[in-house]
């Protein structure tokens, strides 16, 4: 208890003065009087009692006098050290509180470029509390001349800083001037560039990581934990299209519609009517909508679950287009009602994906997803899915500035049907369709300016191409041949297509092939693809970036003769004219991507596709009305109407390389918003 009062009493203490300090800084400044040299710690006699805290409220009777200075002296007797050269001179008021003797005026204001090392008011009001402590015995002069000796130490530290600091100003601001850099001469310090694209690959991530991280402390405190791992988003396009075809193209029946037949009833060729055709002569315009909703949803363990839903006038592989108002009529006079007076539109199921990446440079992939290769529109179309089987293995070698990587997949193009033919009792032999594909290809940033990426792929695709069937009559039109499977089960238009039923025309069954020519008509050469493909971007007009991106593709299993000696289209005046060899070109201006408002890109392309260089079914669905068998240009450009709205525009002028004349002119005006 004696201890606890003791503290109180120095508490007390220390509280008076530093209020009396407050309270005289207020008032005028007493005269100088005399100053006080020694001040010895006072005792009170053993016998004596410690004052209570009555007796501190309890007002005196009298104005305590000034004390005089006797010798320091310890408990024992022993003499004391004398503190006159540690404590600052004081006065003392008529309450007994000590105030300074010379006027306290306000600290000058802070100057960054000249320090002042005068003592400044915290220093002053340090000095003051030690020498009350030393005077009301709360410690020893041998304690605070300690104290005073290390306050001493650390201000010449300071000091010795702040001169160093000062001194390398005034040489670095010598040498701006000896140099002419710097402020002495107007010009700006050089500094590191850093290139725009860089800058907003950076702006980007630290906008992703900061609302990764907002969201994971709202989920964490407001949503239930497994919202966190849903990550949606939306995509919606409004697209007016204007398709024009120049004077002078055929209308004799030589572009059969394929794929029409194909999905269709066999076409007879003993008819006298024609085989559906695909519009070569009258403009048509249309207004069409693609919406895409979808999420991934992060599983844990480096699973991830993808599912995407979208729009479109039929489970076409390569549009999500839905036409507004549209009405197909297929062969017969049966319509389609997937549109038109104001009906609704169906939602089809267009990615549905299972990833794992069991470490950052390896990704396994099953089910349905998007294009993982590295190509251009003259082989795969933007909007093309892949079902099957991917891994993708990717390294970064960072003093080098090379990524290598590589892409290998397994997709099943067709299955057989189950129960294949249906109207025989002895089903037919399956002949399912593959694609086997593989690339490999590296990233290479040369330099703050320039980036280079370059791939070779090969795709296989087994049983793609059609088969003769077994010499059969058909009786009717539901009469199937034991190769109507292996025609394509959706095409473009393009390539050169070949008969598939051999049907026997030696019998009076059929009238000697005056009827019953019941006919369906698959692939007339097989596939088996090579592609180079390449991307050079210049960021040296910076915001803007400049990209060359090219493609050559050639079908390397294709044989003229044979598959001439088949086809009954791509015919010119001398004979079958298909070919086998395709390449792409596009330079594009403009920012890298369109992530604000005034963003924007222009670019230009030259396209030149052969009849059998790719598979028309899943390349390119716009130039030239999708396919093969087609060469031209195509000019575009978008702007950012704001950070998720934007408008393209797009003009492509398509002419067909073998056969007759086939002319096509589209224009393309786009908004896209997306989430």
């Amino acid at each position: 208890m004696p201890v606890f009062k003791h503290s109180l009493q120095h508490l007390a203490t220390i509280s008076l003065f530093a209020a009396s300090l407050v309270l005289h800084a207020e008032e005028p400044p007493l005269p100088a009087g005399p100053l006080i040299a020694e001040v010895a710690p006072q005792t009170a006699p053993a016998a004596t009692r410690p004052p209570s805290g009555k007796d501190k409220l309890e007002k005196p009777s009298a104005a305590p006098q000034p004390l005089a200075a006797p010798a320091a002296v310890s408990a024992t007797g022993a003499p004391q050290p004398k503190p006159a050269a540690l404590l600052p001179d004081l006065l003392f008021d008529p309450s007994g509180l000590p105030i300074p003797t010379e006027p306290t005026s306000p600290p000058p204001p802070f100057q960054p470029e000249e320090e002042d090392d005068a003592p400044g008011m915290a220093e002053s009001l340090a000095v003051n509390l030690v020498k009350h402590m030393v005077e009301q015995g709360i410690i020893t002069p041998q304690a605070g001349e300690a104290l005073f000796k290390k306050a001493e130490a650390d201000v010449a530290a300071a000091r010795e800083k702040r001169l160093a600091r000062r001194a390398a100003r005034q040489e670095a601001e010598q040498f701006a001037q000896q140099t002419g850099t710097g402020e002495g001469t107007g010009e700006k310090i050089r500094v590191t560039y850093v290139p725009e694209v860089v800058k907003q690959e950076l702006r980007q991530q630290i906008k992703q990581d900061l609302l990764a991280e907002a969201k994971k402390e709202l989920t964490s405190t407001v949503l239930p934990e497994w919202v966190e791992a849903w990550h949606p988003f939306v995509d919606f396009r409004l697209r007016y299209e204007y398709d024009s075809f120049p004077v002078g193209n055929a209308t004799n029946g030589a572009f059969p519609n394929f794929n029409v037949i194909n999905t269709g009833p066999p076409y007879d060729t003993s008819s006298v009517l024609f085989a559906p055709q695909i519009n070569s002569d009258q403009d048509r315009q249309r207004m069409r909508l693609r919406l895409r909703i979808g999420s991934e949803i992060d599983l844990g363990d480096n699973f991830t679950l993808g599912v995407r839903l979208g729009t479109g006038d039929t489970n076409s592989p390569v549009s999500g287009n839905q036409s507004f108002g549209s009405t197909n009529t297929a062969p017969g006079g049966a319509v389609n009602t997937q549109g038109g007076q104001f009906s609704k539109y169906a939602i089809w199921l267009d990615r549905a994906f299972l990833k794992w990446e069991p470490v950052d440079s390896l990704t396994f992939t099953i089910g349905r997803f998007d294009n993982p290769f590295f190509s251009t529109a003259a082989i795969w179309s933007e909007d093309i899915g892949f079902d099957g089987i991917l891994i993708q293995g990717r390294h970064v070698f960072e003093e080098s500035g090379i990524s290598p990587f590589i892409t290998l997949g397994t997709f099943p193009v067709f299955n057989t049907d189950l129960h294949f033919a249906s109207n025989q009792p002895a089903k037919f032999e399956s002949r399912d369709k593959w694609l086997h594909a593989a690339q490999f290809g590296a990233e290479w940033k040369i330099n703050k300016d320039w980036h280079a990426k370059a791939a070779l792929a090969y795709y296989y695709f087994q049983n793609i191409e059609g088969k003769l069937s077994t010499r059969y009559i058909p009786r009717n039109i539901e009469d199937q041949g034991d190769t109507d499977h292996t025609r394509p089960s959706f095409a473009q238009k393009g390539n050169s297509y070949r008969a598939l039923r051999n049907i026997d025309n030696t019998t009076a069954l059929n009238g000697f092939g005056a009827n019953n020519q019941f006919q369906y008509y698959g692939l007339a050469s097989p596939f088996r693809i090579a592609a180079g493909t390449f991307r050079v971007d210049y960021n040296g007009f910076e915001p803007f970036q400049v990209s060359l991106m090219g493609e050559y593709i050639e079908n390397l299993a294709f044989n003229k003769g044979t598959t001439g000696a088949a086809a009954v289209n791509n015919l010119g005046t001398g004979g079958f004219d298909g070919g086998n060899k395709a390449w792409d070109l596009n330079l594009r201006f403009g920012t890298p991507e369109l992530h604000k408002k005034g963003d924007w890109f222009a670019y230009i392309g030259y396209t030149h596709r052969e009849s059998d260089s790719v598979v028309d079914g899943f390349n390119d669905q716009n130039f030239g009305g999708g396919g093969t068998n087609l060469e031209g240009y195509s000019l575009g450009a978008a702007l950012a109407l704001s950070p998720r709205v934007n408008a393209a525009i797009r003009w492509m002028s398509a002419n067909q390389i073998a056969g007759p004349q086939y002319k096509n002119d589209i224009l393309f005006f786009d908004i896209n918003a997306k989430f």
